[in-house]
């Protein structure tokens, strides 16, 4: 029955802990009277598939987590330290930033879009007796598709570029705020204090871009659904919009927040105190954590 499908989808898109549960509720057609909790979700989730089902496509993503973050981070990094360099916009400033985290998204989208859609599409699916290997899932998406299926979505995640560049643009202001206090207090080392100040600027920043941005998770993950009834990005958002209303483009993202936030925050402090250990044992000092 069709209807009992949309409510297998509802749970099933809950996979991986908080990942699977943004997934699962942007990830769905909105026939259901309701949509899940977060706790609710969990429940119906162990219930029904058992605990190892929170960790679908638990692979992909652990595989697709490091290389995603060196090539964005190393393109961020090197257009930014171009454009400085150039001359012809002024050294950072927002428009730098901005034109940085743009590069840095559209490379790192462009190399990674088949691990991610491997990961979505194993987490969507619905066969809770039999779960699919993340073998079977590539060949099953290459039988269908070619190559060119594992980009499904890709016009997504470009469109999604703008929110890794408000998050950067917000960031690196708080960071240059910070930088500025510090400067005030003419000290070199770098505390506790200095690294949980960087944790809340890349928190902030990323709440502040991810709620502004997150119409494209919806559309990325309803692009990666098997099936023809999500076919582009607009077409898409048009589709929620006229079925489910607004609420529709925002569905799930309490979970994207709760995931995203420490996340981040985690990642940039982690960064940043690497960063700063490499350059103090290089002696390589800079009036800021990187020169990034």
């Amino acid at each position: 029955m069709p209807e009992d499908r949309r409510m297998v989808a509802n749970r099933s898109f809950c996979g991986r802990n908080n990942d699977i549960m943004a997934i699962s509720h942007c990830g769905i057609s909105s026939t259901t009277p309701k949509t899940m909790s977060i706790m609710q979700c969990l429940r119906h989730i162990v219930q029904n598939e058992g605990a190892r089902a929170l960790f679908k496509g638990l692979g992909p993503n652990l595989v697709g987590v490091a290389p995603s973050r060196a090539i964005y981070f190393c393109t961020y990094s090197q257009t930014k330290n171009s454009l400085n360099s150039l001359g012809f916009v002024e050294p950072d400033s927002p428009l730098v930033h901005i034109m940085s985290a743009a590069s840095a998204g559209f490379v790192s989208s462009t190399a990674t879009n088949p691990i991610w859609f491997v990961k979505t599409r194993m987490q969507l699916d619905y066969n809770s007796k039999v779960q699919m290997t993340v073998r079977q899932c590539i060949e099953r998406v290459y039988t269908q598709g070619g190559v060119a299926a594992f980009y499904k979505g890709i016009t997504a995640s470009y469109f999604g570029i703008c929110e890794t560049m408000v998050h950067f643009v917000i960031y690196e202001f708080i960071k240059s705020k910070l930088l500025e206090q510090r400067n005030q207090r003419h000290t070199d080392t770098k505390g506790s204090r200095d690294f949980l100040e960087f944790m809340m600027a890349g928190a902030v920043s990323k709440t502040i871009a991810s709620c502004i941005a997150y119409p494209h998770e919806v559309a990325r993950t309803r692009l990666r659904e098997e099936g023809n009834k999500y076919n582009s990005f607009w077409q898409t958002l048009h589709t929620v919009w006229k079925e489910e209303g607004r609420a529709g483009l925002y569905r799930g993202l309490a979970t994207q927040l709760v995931r995203q936030i420490p996340n981040t925050a985690i990642m940039m402090a982690t960064y940043e105190a690497v960063v700063y250990v490499l350059t103090r044992r290089f002696n390589n000092k800079s009036n800021e954590f990187y020169d990034f």
